[in-house]
């Protein structure tokens, strides 16, 4: 690689995510989806480099378009696919730190009691259905806990 390309992309290192997405327009022709830094520095360098030293043969191209044609992205349908199916999926993992189903789980925060009940799947607390405790600690505190951590100080009260 040539000392020209190489300065230049350790300019872009440093740049911005917003120059990014200007550079990669510019050299893409299109917009970017993604405003990840390291995506958007890889894509751009790469391309620098393309066009430098010579991008993929037409032959290698071919090949990828192959093996892509092939691949099987997605090796299990997502859960809210087969809630919508109602169809019977198999039940995810189970957390072995959760209480057996029904039970209420109980803790204080704020001076507040806050119970929730485990289900098959999930937990209801203030009569909805919630995927985790992390969500019920989110919705009760307004910030990210760990559901099993939510507060800390009363961590094995069930």
């Amino acid at each position: 690689m040539n000392d020209a390309i190489r300065t230049e992309i350790e300019i872009l290192r440093r740049e911005t995510v917003k120059a990014l997405k200007a550079r990669y327009r510019e050299l893409f022709g299109e917009d970017s989806a993604s405003s990840n830094h390291a995506h958007l520095f890889r894509r751009i360098a790469w391309r620098l480099q393309a066009a430098a030293e010579g991008d993929l043969t037409e032959r290698a191209r071919q090949r990828a378009v192959e093996l892509a044609a092939d691949v099987d992205l997605r090796l299990r349908a997502p859960r809210k696919f087969w809630r919508e199916m109602g169809t019977a999926a198999p039940l995810p993992y189970r957390d072995p730190r959760l209480p057996s189903i029904g039970t209420l789980v109980t803790r204080q925060y704020q001076g507040r009691s806050i119970s929730a009940r485990v289900l098959e799947i999930g937990f209801e607390y203030d009569g909805r259905r919630y995927e985790s405790l992390s969500a019920i600690a989110y919705e009760v505190s307004g910030t990210r806990w760990n559901g099993c951590e939510f507060p800390a100080s009363m961590r094995d009260s069930y």
